[in-house]
């Protein structure tokens, strides 16, 4: 059984690096992978850098989830889409993506829970998704044996699971059977320009001619972009994840209440994790988006466990450099694969709420516990828009937790965004420019 990769995992690509493309993709996660094979399947040649390993972040450290229940009304015609594109590559895979239309369960712990509940059904009604409320009753028929008794629920049961540190190097392998050169161990490092377009890529491997990049580098982003006079406010929070052992099945989908949330797994187990519970270490940007951020503190304060400093060469570390020259060593090589150690006071708690919900099957015991960090925007909703400033350069990043399940619609969103085609959904919520043009600070739902 394998768990979230790192950077002693075995590297599968190694290039050669091209000495042109049409495209370079920035990031190895499911939305730089995916993208990728979009972009090839129009005809482009494409190259994907990874400064660690394919998945190596995140996109193998989330719970699995891939559903359209609760998700920002702007998301969901996306998400729709990539549900159906999810379905044609369990096709395509088989049964390796471990994927499973076993259901999405949102639980409320009290009455005000089903109100923001019912609020969401007019989306998935106008969305054509299968979801609907569930009464006290009907909750506990579908969660025979718990001892909580939830006032209602919001189930989906077109929504899905699969096992994303397996399926998304089988997606990696994908893109280069559709003629993606994947490059891990190949941090990119700068933008080449010449009359402010984009020219090339400079990569530790060497310069990449190109005229087209897509920025998809997850918690690092920010960064990078920064470098290159883009401000884009993003931050990253710690979430902690476990595997338990096999236990007896209560539910074969993915459920969530306010104090945790489990996801069957192909291995007989759970994936657990706490329901809201993250820790955010505070560094230089931080305090430079502070403004940007109060609403959705006001939010989640409580929720959050703050540190006062990250580990070192992390995006956001007091010490980690804000500029480099492309012939130099970059931040992105100091640290090849983010691995944050778990929070396992968070885990624990955690745990003790299984217990709690179905006391017939005890404490779960764990095989392996983790953590990631989760790019996460201000408003809760990704940034998916070309770059104005910047000719050529397309950013799709802070899927703030939301990545997974709709990495696959997101590609191809990006892949047309690249191509010049329609993108065939309405992107206005999720342009660069709604932190710098004044507009208010909409939050997506809290579901």
């Amino acid at each position: 059984m394998e768990f979230p990769i790192s950077a002693g995992s075995p590297a599968r690509h190694a290039g050669p690096l091209p000495a042109a493309c049409d495209v370079v993709v920035i990031g190895g996660g499911v939305i730089g992978v995916m993208s990728a094979w979009f972009l090839a399947e129009r005809g482009l040649r494409v190259v994907l850098c990874e400064k660690g390993r394919i998945a190596g972040e995140q996109s193998s450290r989330n719970w699995g989830w891939i559903r359209q229940q609760g998700r920002d009304p702007a998301e969901l015609p996306i998400m729709v889409e990539a549900l159906r594109i999810w379905q044609s590559l369990a096709q395509e895979f088989g049964d390796a993506l471990g994927f499973r239309q076993t259901g999405v369960l949102y639980l409320a712990n009290a009455d005000k829970g089903l109100e923001g509940f019912e609020a969401w059904l007019p989306h998935a009604e106008a969305n054509g998704v299968d979801t609907r409320m569930l009464s006290r009753a009907e909750v506990a028929a579908m969660l025979p044996g718990a001892a909580v008794q939830w006032p209602g629920g919001l189930y989906t049961a077109s929504d899905a699971r699969a096992e994303p540190w397996v399926a998304v190097p089988l997606l990696a392998e994908g893109a280069a059977a559709r003629g993606v050169t994947l490059l891990e161990r190949c941090a990119a490092r700068s933008l080449d320009r010449a009359g402010g377009r984009i020219t090339g890529v400079y990569t530790e491997q060497g310069r990449i001619a190109c005229d087209q990049v897509v920025l998809a580098g997850g918690a690092w982003s920010a960064l990078f972009a920064r470098a290159h006079g883009v401000n884009l406010p993003q931050l990253s929070v710690l979430a902690s994840v476990a595997a338990t052992e096999p236990m007896a099945e209560v539910f074969p989908g993915a459920a969530a209440d306010d104090h945790f949330a489990f996801r069957r797994r192909a291995d007989g187990g759970y994936s657990i994790a706490p329901g809201a519970e993250h820790d955010f270490f505070i560094g230089p940007d931080a305090f430079r988006h502070l403004p940007k951020y109060t609403t959705i503190l006001r939010r989640d304060v409580k929720s959050t466990h703050f540190r006062p400093r990250a580990p070192r060469h992390y995006p956001d570390g007091w010490a980690t450099p804000r500029r480099w020259q492309p012939d130099e060593p970059s931040p992105f090589e100091a640290m090849r694969v983010l691995n944050p150690a778990p929070n396992m006071a968070t885990i624990g708690r955690t745990q003790d709420a299984f217990a709690r919900a179905f006391p017939a099957l005890g404490r779960p015991k764990l095989r392996a516990a983790w953590a990631g960090m989760i790019d996460s925007m201000p408003d809760v909703v990704p940034v998916v828009d070309r770059v104005a400033a910047i000719p050529g350069l397309t950013i799709a990043t802070g899927m703030s937790g939301h990545g997974f399940g709709i990495g696959p619609g997101i590609g191809r969103v990006v892949a047309d965004l690249v191509a010049g085609h329609a993108p065939g959904h309405d992107l206005h919520r999720f342009r660069l420019s709604r932190f710098s043009d004044g507009s208010k600070i909409e939050l997506g739902p809290s579901l």
